[in-house]
């Protein structure tokens, strides 16, 4: 949006193979997928015409940072600013500041990952716009197949609110079962709904074929009677369902006639075993979207049959169906095709530590990576709500964090898998002092020896001869590779190259043992790091020419860290 705002204050009108041309130049890993890309783009500059000439020029000079303070403020005061700097989501149809009511309905059966937290954010940041109310909704009523984990209805609660998600009202579907018995019993006198005794292959059958089954005609005194033989649990599972009836002539065959209530004889972690009988996700979203006053809904596109499902209840009872919006899937380069079910499994394989692996994309391991809320908003939202699937690299969301902690995180040096080399020539044994950030004056202090560590891939590379600098210390040539010497050639830079040729080292003196957990499953990097960083336990520090790490435990025996990003 950028990009396209910046075209259109130079040339009057965004073009979109120029804006690619950008795009391309500032993400060369995208070329592969520039068909994705330019969908993207064509939305982005369909987005930018529909808005008003006021609203184009506001976003032009915010993009090219022309505009003045005092001009923001202004037209901040009247509001037209609002959806420009919300830009990365679009206007709601149909929605009235104050008046508009969403809901984030996961199945808790396991903690939010990036995806599902998509949703989270989103709707946040929708009602937070229009200063409306957002609900958390645990769609947990399928104790088998999907079943719930207790310990993921507090782990959703507490991501939330560590994202700066506040609902104002958080829901569980599985202590509200009755509720739902009332509607289906209402339907079912109604003769919009019937108990159904035919086997799934046997519906399947007659569902394929636009048949209806023997069954779709039962009255409504005996349909009435079948459901309180059910409650009673006087039916085995599978034996008998109740369904919807909808156009058993309908095009797609999923809509026809489905599944609203069925048999479940498991107890649930929530509502131990007071149920048998559970409503399906469909009946129940469709029910409290209702009672809720859901004004507005986004759901991934592969839901779109829910919605037509759905509409039949409505229209059933006269009720009026939420604007809805479908949305694209999102899939994570470096994370693949994880899904929660997926997760668990490997969880119990041994192949991760737990939810919070550091390896996992769920919001638990990226907190334990010690990333800040903001960024991970900021990159979820940066995805839009646009139907197109996205494809996206962790990347972006490194670069939204790194702008947060790069001004905050102490520098150390951290030596992964060391070897020790000894200065010939040493003058002396000096105290070094270096400044723990760029962005202040504090300094620590390390200590320079004839006897140091450096990194195995330092050493390896170097040839003898070749200047090196040993960061904040002095200059040194290399000597005999075999014996692992260096020779003493200045206190001052002279002759060492910039770049690779600059190195980081620690001496024993200085010297804690170090283990960095990686970011891939089992990866681990050892080595040895400044005891200095033994202090920021809890905090993100960056290890100097390795990356970012939070500082997970620290004590006599050495320092455990998290890797964070690049």
């Amino acid at each position: 949006m950028r990009y396209v705002a910046l075209n259109a204050a130079k040339y009057g009108k965004p073009n979109e193979k120029a804006v690619m041309g950008k795009i391309m130049a500032e993400m060369p890993e995208m070329r592969n997928r520039a068909k994705e890309v330019l969908e993207v783009v064509r939305e982005c500059i369909e987005e930018f015409e529909s808005m008003s000439e006021e609203e184009k020029k506001i976003l032009m000079n915010l993009m090219t940072s022309s505009v003045k303070k005092g001009e923001i403020e202004g037209i901040e005061e009247t509001g037209k600013i609002e959806k420009i700097k919300k830009r990365k989501l679009p206007e709601l149809p149909n929605a009235e500041e104050g008046k508009v009511v969403m809901r984030f309905a996961p199945n808790p059966n396991g903690p939010p990952t990036l995806g599902s937290a998509r949703g989270m954010v989103v709707n946040d940041e929708y009602t937070k716009i229009y200063k409306g109310k957002m609900i958390i909704r645990f769609d947990d009523t399928d104790p088998r197949i999907k079943r719930p984990m207790l310990e993921a209805y507090r782990w959703y609660l507490e991501d939330a609110e560590w994202l700066n998600v506040k609902p104002h009202k958080v829901i569980y579907a599985s202590k509200r079962i009755p509720l739902y018995y009332r509607y289906i019993k209402k339907l079912l006198e109604m003769e919009k709904a019937y108990p159904c005794f035919c086997s799934r292959e046997e519906f399947k059958k007659y569902r394929d074929s636009g048949i209806e089954c023997p069954h779709r005609n039962t009255s409504a005194e005996q349909s009435l009677e079948v459901w309180e033989r059910m409650l009673s649990g006087e039916y085995e599972e599978g034996e008998v369902v109740i369904r919807i009836k909808t156009d058993m002539k309908h095009k797609d065959p999923a809509i026809r006639d489905w599944v609203a209530f069925r048999i479940v004889k498991s107890d649930h972690p929530l509502v131990g075993d007071r149920y048998i009988v559970y409503p399906t996700l469909d009946f129940e979203s469709a029910i409290e979207d209702h009672i809720l006053g859901i004004t507005h809904i986004i759901r991934g596109k592969d839901l779109i049959d829910s919605e037509r499902r759905q509409r039949y209840i409505y229209n059933y009872f006269g009720w009026k169906y939420p604007v809805t919006k479908h949305w694209g899937r999102v899939k994570i380069h470096e994370f693949g095709k994880l899904s929660t079910s997926e997760i668990r499994k490997r969880i119990e394989s041994g192949e991760y530590e737990g939810w919070d692996d550091p390896a996992l994309p769920t919001i638990r391991a990226f907190r334990r990576r010690g990333f800040k809320a903001e960024a991970i908003r900021e990159f979820l939202l940066s995805l839009g709500v646009g139907e197109n699937d996205v494809a996206v690299s962790l990347k972006n969301l490194y670069a939204e964090n790194r702008k947060l902690v790069d001004k905050e995180a102490n520098r150390y040096f951290f030596v992964w898998n060391p070897i020790e080399v000894k200065i010939e020539g040493l003058p002396e044994k000096v105290k070094v002092k270096m400044q723990k950030n760029p962005e202040n004056d504090e300094l620590r202090e390390l200590y320079g020896d004839e006897s140091i560590l450096v990194t195995e891939d330092d050493w390896n590379r170097f040839k003898e001869g070749d200047i090196v600098r040993l960061k904040g210390f002095c200059t040194v040539r290399v000597g005999d590779k075999k014996d692992r010497k260096l020779e003493f050639l200045s206190w001052e830079m002279k002759g060492a190259k910039k770049g690779k040729n600059i190195v980081h080292w620690l001496s024993w003196h200085d010297s804690i043992v170090c283990v960095v957990v990686g970011d891939k499953p089992m990866l681990k990097w050892g080595g040895f790091v400044e005891k200095n960083a033994v202090h920021d336990v809890g905090k993100v520090v960056q290890f100097e020419r390795f990356a970012f790490c939070k500082i997970e435990i620290a004590g006599e025996d050495g320092i455990r860290a998290i890797y964070t990003h690049p």
